[in-house]
């Protein structure tokens, strides 16, 4: 009797975890600034003012990554530089796959909502981001 009540939560925790859809993936486009970031050894960084917000523009699971500055007035500062990515699916995981002339590297998307991101890369760093609401101050 036990081994099935086990068995019961097993499936009942896994059927109840949250899976990131296709769908999901729309979340991506816009401004995100990051939250705090969660080291391997399970230390965390909290960030409460970010100088740079990172702009997400994702069509057809091809996208790319640029670092903008908020200004006062609610419009940014850019350049031209930009980090393209491309979604890939394993095993029912997303992960954002970059390539450079310098590197390839690849960050999991963990979590995915209207106002919250979590992508994880390969040294095990997890960003925490949120949805960043633009600073509109007026004369």
């Amino acid at each position: 009797m036990r081994k099935w009540l086990y068995l019961v939560l097993f499936l009942c925790f896994f059927a109840c975890s949250e899976r990131i859809s296709v769908s999901d993936l729309n979340y991506i486009n816009g401004y995100w600034e990051i939250q705090e970031v969660t080291f391997p050894n399970g230390k965390t960084k909290e960030y409460d003012v970010n100088m740079t917000i990172d702009y997400f523009e994702l069509d057809q699971l091809q996208g790319f990554r640029k670092k903008v500055q908020p200004k006062f007035d609610g419009t940014f500062s850019t350049s031209s530089d930009a980090e393209s990515f491309q979604i890939n699916e394993k095993d029912g995981l997303f992960w954002m796959r970059y390539k450079n002339d310098l590197s390839i590297w690849e960050e999991q998307i963990i979590e995915i909502n209207k106002t919250r991101m979590v992508v994880k890369n390969e040294e095990g760093l997890s960003y925490h981001y949120r949805r960043f609401q633009t600073i509109n101050i007026k004369e």
